[in-house]
């Protein structure tokens, strides 16, 4: 089978070479955060949060999720960590009750402020100059994520 349909190597398909530089990326952040009591996911949702929000208009679990590409119900337990750790909020919203908006809390913002710093060390470690804003690895992720999102440009 593998004569016939093969790319030679695992290290040949772009698929096995990006999951194993994802994986190891998450296990740095998750090791760089371990005294924020934060893993990477939780991260993530906490930046999206506090970025949507940052004009005073807490954003939507469904936002959140699409924005991130993380299914609804994962992001909803994200979530419900994070508001134990009071780190966010979450109410009904006042036009849609079947949605809940969210928002940073003040536990949230300076828990942001500590790993921020951490999570960009660890960017800058493992991708260097090609990783950073207008950098060649970053554009080129920009472009193929830019793709999927709207195939038709």
């Amino acid at each position: 089978m593998f004569d016939e349909v093969s790319l030679g190597a695992p290290e040949n398909a772009v698929g096995f070479v990006m999951w194993r530089i994802v994986a190891h990326y998450q296990r740095e952040v998750d090791r760089a955060l371990t005294l924020d009591n934060l893993t990477n996911l939780q991260f993530i949702t906490l930046s999206l949060v506090a970025w949507f929000g940052r004009e005073g208009t807490p954003v939507t679990q469904i936002e959140l999720a699409r924005s991130a590409g993380i299914h609804p119900m994962q992001v909803s337990q994200t979530l419900k960590l994070l508001e134990t750790k009071k780190m966010i909020s979450r109410r009904i919203s006042k036009s849609d009750t079947r949605a809940k908006r969210v928002e940073v809390t003040k536990t949230g913002l300076d828990a942001l402020h500590q790993a921020l710093p951490k999570v960009i060390a660890v960017q800058r470690s493992l991708f260097g100059k090609a990783g950073r804003p207008g950098g060649s690895l970053l554009k080129e992720l920009l472009r193929i994520d830019k793709a999927l999102i709207d195939p038709a440009h």
